[in-house]
């Protein structure tokens, strides 16, 4: 086992990662609440604990890593009133909720296939869990940390900070928070306006909503992950990884109910990836800024000259470390394609290298340095800075100015295999692509079908074969000379 340091944002310094159990680890990373297309900053986390999952299996553990889908219970503002985000949208397409549910999922789930993120192990709906939600609000009550108003039930903050810290994790301290909440409508019934909600009485026009002894309503945010960490890791797991923009309320709220309904602190390690600006500013719809992956991917976006491989964009998000901020612009992620080229480049030009009978670099030293990088709190900048002294070795190598034997040119091509593609998880320009000879033709033939049709004026055919093209991959370039095809990597 690789001796891996984390910085817990709990302790505010980088720890030894030592499990629970000497060979598993459980991990839980808070998934998206699918009521919209993925976007940049979904990428990052989904990247960032994707290469955590990699490497601590690579470094022998067995791992455990749960990913849930936030369907039901997030309400506007991250608050406890106003409108739940998935129903709302629901209301706007006039579809039912769960159809918005399965559409955003599969999207998701599509783009992270794209960017080649690797399924957790398990990956479980808030909705599938409300008999847990529910035992873990009466735990909480029957420990006297709750309280019923209304038909909702709210969990009281100023009693749990008089035994436990609240707001430990984030920093916050209760007076500062006193003086700081607004006062909105429903907040009431509550004793103080920053408890929050562990269970929400159904309004009449609310779409989703359970029974329950309290009332017709449906869980609180915040009690999801706990109830499904606890389900799937146990009362105490390893590491528990989200963005930094969920550290305050939900994780700092998490860790406050785990506490009580379990009776003990539930996670040892706390683990955020930094949020993402472009051209220096905060991303947001209302900034006109806000670019989905597919927009990333199509080039289609105004702030965008042109389209981006998922693979560019997994490169570009790996050359920043996962706690510094990532600024996307259109420069920097033309250096991060012609990086990621020159990487790739270089692993094929290692597969044509001949050994020969003595070494004049040292493999090792860069086999250890690599490690280090990733141990370092995955420093996946620092690792990708050592792969391109790999490259500069390579290319004198194939103009034979520098050699190696046959053993340590076997460790170096290990080496290249392991992190590029095993723990950074990137894809080469060959993988992914089609490899059935008879697909190219194919291709050709829906490209003829779709000239035809629009010769007929059947515009509706021609961007249907078009656009279903694009949904596997593939993307037209028409011209003066006709359409011609490529994959979109």
């Amino acid at each position: 086992m690789s001796t891996l340091s984390l910085f817990n944002t709990l302790s505010r310094s980088k720890q030894v990662f030592t499990p629970l159990n000497p060979d598993r680890v459980g991990l839980y990373v808070c998934g998206p609440t699918v009521y919209g297309d993925a976007h940049l900053g979904h990428a990052r986390p989904a990247t960032t604990f994707d290469v955590l999952f990699r490497y601590l299996e690579e470094s022998g553990y067995k791992v455990r890593y749960v990913r849930n889908i936030t369907d039901v219970g997030h309400l506007e503002s991250d608050a406890d009133e106003g409108e739940d985000k998935i129903a709302k949208k629901a209301v706007l397409d006039q579809v039912e909720p769960m159809e918005i549910v399965q559409r955003y999922t599969d999207r998701y789930h599509k783009n992270m296939d794209q960017l080649n993120v690797r399924k957790p192990s398990i990956e479980p709906r808030a909705s599938g869990h409300i008999i847990e939600q529910q035992n873990m609000v009466r735990q909480i009550l029957e420990a006297g940390y709750a309280y019923e108003s209304n038909g909702s039930v709210y969990f009281d903050v100023d009693k749990y900070n008089q035994s436990f810290a609240y707001g430990k994790l984030s920093g916050r301290k209760l007076e500062d928070l006193l003086s700081t909440t607004r006062e909105l409508e429903g907040q009431k019934e509550k004793k103080n306006p920053f408890d929050f909600a562990l269970w929400k009485k159904a309004s009449p026009e609310h779409l989703m909503h359970w029974p329950s002894e309290w009332s017709e309503g449906f869980p609180g945010w915040h009690l999801e992950c706990s109830a499904m960490s606890a389900k799937y890791l146990g009362e105490e797991f390893d590491i528990h990884g989200g963005g930094m923009d969920l550290l305050f309320p939900h994780h700092e709220c998490e860790i406050a109910q785990s506490q009580i309904a379990n009776g003990r602190e539930a996670v040892k390690y706390w683990v955020h990836n930094n949020m993402i600006t472009i051209n220096g500013q905060k991303m947001g719809k209302s900034l006109g800024n806000f670019i989905t992956l597919d927009q990333l991917f199509e080039g289609d976006h105004e702030l965008l000259d042109q389209s981006y491989s998922p693979m560019t964009i997994r490169f570009f998000i790996l050359q920043a470390h996962y706690r510094s901020t990532l600024d996307f612009s259109n420069d920097a992620l033309k250096a991060a394609e012609k990086g990621l080229n020159k990487l790739l480049k270089a692993w094929e030009t290692l597969q044509g290298i001949k050994a020969s009978s003595h070494s004049t670099i040292q493999v090792d030293d860069l086999e250890q340095s690599c490690e280090s990088a990733m141990n370092d709190d995955l420093n996946t900048p620092i690792l990708i800075a050592h792969l391109f002294e790999g490259v500069i070795w390579i290319n004198l190598m194939s103009t034979e100015k520098e050699f190696l034997t046959e053993k340590d040119l076997e460790t170096l091509k290990n080496l290249f295999d392991k992190y590029i593609f095993r723990v950074l998880g990137l894809l080469s320009e060959s993988e992914g692509n089609l490899s059935d000879t008879h697909t190219p033709a194919l291709i050709d033939l829906l490209l003829s079908l779709r000239q035809e049709a629009k010769k007929n004026k059947d515009f509706a055919m021609a961007d249907q074969i078009r656009n279903q093209l694009s949904d596997m991959g593939i993307v037209i370039k028409d011209g003066k000379e006709g359409s011609t095809w490529e994959i979109n990597q």
